[in-house]
C-alpha cells in the first residue's frame, strides 16, 4: 500500500459547490436527473430513510443535496418560504434547456431572453423551491459596452 499524499480538494470537485437542501431530496434527484440531465454521484440514507447526504452532477460540476431536517437547521426554501440564493448555469441551449426543465415540473420565472451583456438568459424555480437562473453566452463584450448598452434601472438611493 502507497502513502500517497491526501489531494486537498477531491477531483470532481471545485472550490465552490452548491449544497441544497430538499423537502424531499429523493424527489429532487430525480427532477434533476429529467430537467438537467443530471447524474447521481452518491446517495447516503439515515436509517429514518431520509437522505443525510447525496450528490449529483450537472455539467461538469457537482450539487450536493440532503434532505430538510429542521431538528439540525436544515430547512429548504418551501419552509422559509423563498429563497435569497440563485444558482446560476450556462449551458449550450439555455432554450431547449428551459423547455426541458419547465417539461420537467420547472416553473420560469423570468423567460429567456437576450441580454444587454452578451448573455442569453432566464430564471426558472424548480419544484422544491430553488431558483436557477440559466444562460447560453452569445456575444463577447467588454465591461465598458456592458455598462453602455445596460438599461437605465429604477434603483432606490442608499
Amino acid at each position: 500500500m502507497t502513502n500517497k499524499p491526501v489531494k486537498k480538494i477531491p477531483d470532481g470537485m471545485h472550490t465552490v459547490t452548491p449544497h441544497l437542501i430538499c423537502a424531499g431530496a429523493a424527489d429532487a434527484i430525480e427532477f434533476y436527473k429529467k430537467a438537467f440531465n443530471a447524474t447521481e454521484k452518491a446517495r447516503i440514507p439515515a436509517p429514518n430513510g431520509k437522505l443525510m447526504h447525496a450528490s449529483i452532477q450537472i455539467g461538469d460540476s457537482t450539487v450536493m443535496l440532503v434532505d430538510e431536517m429542521p431538528e439540525w437547521g436544515a430547512l429548504g426554501p418551501k419552509a422559509l418560504k423563498g429563497t435569497p440564493v440563485s444558482i446560476h448555469l450556462y449551458v449550450e441551449d439555455v432554450d431547449a434547456f428551459t423547455a426541458q426543465a419547465v417539461g420537467a415540473g420547472a416553473k420560469v420565472t423570468m423567460p429567456v431572453a437576450d441580454m444587454f451583456w452578451g448573455d442569453r438568459y432566464g430564471q426558472i424555480e424548480d419544484p422544491f423551491g430553488h431558483r436557477w437562473s440559466v444562460a447560453t453566452h452569445v456575444k463577447d463584450k467588454s465591461l465598458e459596452e456592458i455598462q453602455q448598452a445596460m438599461p437605465k434601472m429604477n434603483c432606490p438611493s442608499a
